[in-house]
């Protein structure tokens, strides 16, 4: 199988609700995206012959997901009372709400349906918190 990678980065402010220890405060992090995608056969059209995919509609497609979570405060959904999520968004505060819990976990699942929803054979996809912790996600 051939794989490419690439990556792309954001910043942004999560907390954990319900979690015991520090990670319940609000905090930021430079999150990095890894995603390889794979074939067992290049392309054989004239443009992308000898290619998996354009690496160039790859990164852009990838970035147009990251820089929609850059410089945000993310939060799970129902995770701040309605009063302090309306004086956030009073103040402008950029509130990204989501359906799950902003883990490096959940990202890499989130980072990976929305590459495969984009039409890529996504084979992993990978969510850096910090340089040394990291978590991915696969499908076998």
């Amino acid at each position: 199988m051939y794989t490419l990678k690439t990556g792309a980065g954001f910043d942004s402010a999560h907390f954990l609700k319900g979690y015991n220890g520090k990670c319940s405060n609000i905090h930021g992090h430079h999150w990095s995206v890894e995603i390889v995608v794979g074939s067992d056969s290049l392309n054989t059209d004239d443009r992308t012959r000898g290619m998996v995919v354009d690496f160039a509609e790859l990164k852009k497609d990838l970035r147009e997901f990251t820089d929609n979570l850059d410089h945000s405060l993310i939060i799970e959904k129902g995770s701040l009372k309605d009063k302090t999520l309306e004086a956030l968004k009073e103040e402008d505060f950029r509130i990204v709400e989501l359906d799950m819990r902003p883990t490096a976990e959940n990202f890499a699942k989130y980072f990976y349906a929305l590459m495969t929803d984009k039409g890529y054979k996504v084979v992993e996809a990978t969510v850096y918190e910090t340089r040394r912790n990291c978590a991915s996600y696969r499908e076998d």
